[in-house]
């Protein structure tokens, strides 16, 4: 079949942005990953056990989106201020501590993460726990060294340390697992659904794109537009990731498949189809983008992030 000239037009944009976009999140990948090396004790470190178990997560691959979507909202602002990798990798450690504790018999029972045996399984429940306690630290250490920060003003920096704790801490991340455990085998409503996702999933995700524009030196009414669009992509990931859970197969997700089910967890494709949930995470990247208006092309690749968080295959 025959394209019109415009129709043609519209797909080789849309075939154009999105190479595009694969190469930002690929290049700002590799330069994370470089970083996170960099920074991350030696194996042969003692004690090398912890080390070695702390390196087995955190450079085990994955997307990044978190110190990602950190940068490019940096980025969005035209700048990319003092210590950015840092506060942007500090991220990487808060979401890989959550991981291996999240994979521990005592929580989710996880055998597999990313492709690979998880971190209990290979070096034992409480190796596990401490690396998973030493990368929460280490997170914190990340965005108070002086030789990482050089240069950004500690007022700013401050600021950024408290929206990584309060992220990922008892009102953030911490307190959504909470909620999610107490919600397993219940039949819960939807409310509640929405709420357990928006602290264990949004606010690491909300904190990342925050503290990328506060490092950036954003503005009141501009820190505003990055939360909404970082609250509705967070709800997006989740979605995203709950279809996947029902829809994907052991190789594209890393891990077993149909977990949620398994463990009695009401999930989006509960409540609303798979069809259902795939349109409300589709309307949530709408909105999202709507929310970045008044930011110019130099926000292009929080727009195709945004995307591309429900177009993945993992």
């Amino acid at each position: 079949m025959l394209l019109s000239g415009k129709t043609e037009l519209i797909v080789t944009t849309l075939l154009v942005i999105s190479m595009n976009i694969k190469d930002y999140l690929e290049q700002k990948r590799i330069a994370v990953d470089r970083f996170l090396d960099d920074v991350s004790p030696p194996a042969a470190t003692p004690p090398t056990t912890l080390h070695e178990s702390m390196r087995y997560s955190l450079m085990a691959g994955g997307k990044r989106v978190r110190p990602i979507l950190t940068i490019a909202a940096a980025e969005a602002l035209g700048t990319t201020p003092p210590g950015l990798m840092a506060v942007a990798c500090s991220l990487e450690f808060i979401h890989t501590y959550s991981l291996i504790h999240d994979d521990l018999p005592s929580m989710d029972n996880d055998d597999f993460r990313r492709g690979k045996p998880t971190n209990h399984k290979v070096y034992g429940e409480a190796m596990a726990i401490l690396a998973g306690d030493a990368l929460l630290t280490m997170a914190f250490d990340l965005c108070s060294r002086p030789d990482l920060m050089k240069g950004c003003d500690p007022v700013r920096q401050v600021r950024l340390i408290q929206e990584l704790a309060y992220g990922s801490g008892n009102v953030g991340m911490v307190g959504g697992q909470v909620f999610d455990i107490q919600a397993e085998n219940k039949d819960i409503d939807l409310p509640t659904l929405q709420n357990i996702h928006k602290h264990k999933t949004g606010m690491l995700m909300r904190a990342a794109v925050r503290m990328g524009a506060i490092a950036a030196g954003a503005t009141d009414r501009q820190l505003d537009d990055m939360t909404g669009y970082a609250e509705d992509i967070g709800l997006a990931f989740q979605i995203a990731d709950d279809v996947l859970n029902v829809t994907g197969t052991r190789e594209e997700l890393g891990k077993n498949p149909n977990t949620d089910a398994e463990r009695g967890k009401k999930t989006y494709p509960t409540f609303y189809g798979v069809d259902g949930a795939k349109k409300l995470a589709d309307d949530c990247v709408a909105r999202a983008i709507t929310r970045l208006s008044s930011f110019g092309p130099s926000a292009d690749p929080l727009r195709e992030i945004a995307r591309y968080i429900t177009s993945r295959k993992n």
